[in-house]
């Protein structure tokens, strides 16, 4: 049995006094766990008071006066160029023609002369029908025209020699009468077997499939050896490929303005993309716009011609057709991205052109050459601000005008050559301090002097060691003498650790 449990004859004083002991040391180990418990939180909320994050107005860098460490940011500066004003619409590629070739005769498929995707000439020959039988009805014809024509040269010289003979009394003029009846039958007769013989030439010449357009021969219907039927069997598809037209809809709040622009006789360029909108097909000029806007859409439909020399055009092919209205010249220019929208309009952040010296005036952050490591403070994102000149950044609201590719035209607000904050726009404010990514190590820093690079840091400390280019980021503690600071997990390369001499 436990030593803590008392014998039945002991004495209640004694047995009291035990009790009371247990409680004063539970009560002392439960003081002391909530006595380290609010040591843990204390520090916790103290170390997260020292380093807040760049959401909270950039505060909570170690060695910048006033707690303000800057963040580096991506910039651009304000150029000039021009702006093409653009209709971006969905198209379609449509051929000019696609015709199905049809045979006009009836007959047995002799040969086929084409192979499939072959480019051939208007006239030239795709298929052949045995042609026999229909020279032979032509032969029949010219046969029979022959005849006809000998009837009327005999009909001809009988009605002269009954004209002389009525004239001398010798025969009734009822016989010439019936005579000149006569030549008019013969006539008609050879002019009837005329245009049989025109037919039959037609028939025979019709045995000879030919392309009626310029253009690429699909995959052919027939065979040869199959008897094929006049304008009901098909032999194949064939397709013009250039020049090639695009069919595409805008708006009709855009229908002034193209209509204007063109019955004044302006070529407004027109440019074919592929369904991604990254590759240019081709380019082309819009020629001509349907005679009415199509009420279920509110769209009205153009025609664009393009002369597709290298064949990027197929018919029935999905584009992006971006029409150019206008070119706005010598204008104001940024990237998107560095355009911010505001509840009160669009706005930019412009970097001061004049440099701080904070940095400078900071007190050292590493250990002399030799010492021993030491843990960093708290440093956040951002803790490992650039060195050299540090920029404030000030809120400027703009009015934006069309956009060219990533760019986009600033019509007010702006001067060229500004400097405006292209990445991390997002986590600034007015009057935030920032570094540019041209930032750059002071020259003639002391040998073993730890100068901030320009990355980021990761929370926790940082130890840096002689000959360090740049600020070592490190989680925990410092590093034995000598040794070389290692960079911050979430660092990037630009503060990486330098060699160690």
């Amino acid at each position: 049995m436990s030593s803590e449990i008392p014998p039945f004859d002991a004495d209640p004083a004694a047995v009291g006094e035990m009790s009371r002991a247990k409680k004063i040391a539970w009560g002392a180990i439960l003081i002391a766990i909530v006595v380290v418990t609010g040591l843990i939180v204390h520090a916790r909320i103290a170390a997260h008071r020292n380093v807040p994050n760049f959401v909270r107005n950039n505060r909570g860098g170690a060695g910048f006066p006033g707690g303000i460490a800057p963040l580096a940011v991506g910039v651009a500066q304000v150029t000039r160029g021009d702006v093409p004003v653009t209709i971006d619409a969905l198209g379609t590629v449509t051929p000019l023609a696609t015709v199905t070739v049809h045979p006009q005769v009836t007959g047995p498929l002799i040969k086929i002369d084409f192979s499939e995707g072959q480019m051939v000439k208007a006239g030239q020959v795709l298929a052949e029908i045995d042609p026999r039988p229909f020279q032979a009805a032509l032969d029949q014809a010219q046969g029979q025209l022959a005849h006809d024509q000998a009837l009327l040269a005999n009909a001809r010289v009988d009605l002269t020699r009954y004209k002389t003979l009525v004239a001398q009394n010798s025969v009734a003029e009822q016989t010439y009468a019936t005579q000149q009846a006569t030549v008019l039958q013969d006539e008609a007769t050879v002019t009837a077997d005329k245009a049989v013989v025109e037919t039959d030439t037609l028939n025979l010449s019709y045995c000879h499939i030919s392309s009626p357009v310029n253009g690429t021969v699909g995959l052919r219907q027939v065979d040869v050896g199959n008897v094929v039927s006049a304008y009901s069997s098909s032999i194949a598809v064939v397709t013009q490929l250039q020049p090639m037209s695009v069919l595409f809809t805008v708006p009709e709040d855009s229908l002034s303005q193209v209509l204007q622009r063109l019955r004044s006789g302006d070529k407004l360029p027109v440019d074919a993309y592929d369904r991604t909108f990254t590759t240019k097909l081709d380019t082309g000029v819009l020629t001509n716009t349907d005679n009415q806007v199509d009420t279920t859409t509110g769209t009205l439909k153009l025609r664009a011609m393009f002369n597709n020399k290298d064949f990027e055009l197929f018919p029935n092919q999905f584009v992006n057709a971006r029409l150019t209205l206008d070119t706005l010249h010598d204008q104001l220019l940024i990237p998107g991205a560095a355009v911010q929208q505001g509840s009160t309009g669009n706005f930019v952040y412009v970097v001061d052109d004049s440099a701080s010296s904070d940095a400078a005036a900071a007190p050292p952050l590493d250990p002399p050459p030799g010492a021993p490591g030491r843990q960093g403070r708290g440093g956040n994102f951002g803790g490992g601000a650039a060195g050299g000149p540090i920029h404030v950044v000030h809120v400027r609201y703009v009015t934006t005008g069309p956009t060219v590719g990533t760019f986009i035209s600033i019509t007010q607000g702006l001067q060229v050559g500004e400097t405006v904050v292209v990445d991390g726009a997002e986590q600034l404010r007015d009057g935030a301090r920032v570094t540019t990514p041209n930032a750059s190590t002071p020259q003639g820093a002391p040998a073993g002097t730890a100068v901030p690079g320009a990355g980021t840091g990761a929370h926790g400390g940082y130890n840096a060691q002689p000959g360090a280019a740049g600020r070592g980021m490190h989680r925990r503690g410092g590093q034995p003498p000598g040794a070389a600071g290692t960079q911050g997990s979430a660092g990037t390369a630009a503060g990486a650790t330098g060699a160690t001499p």
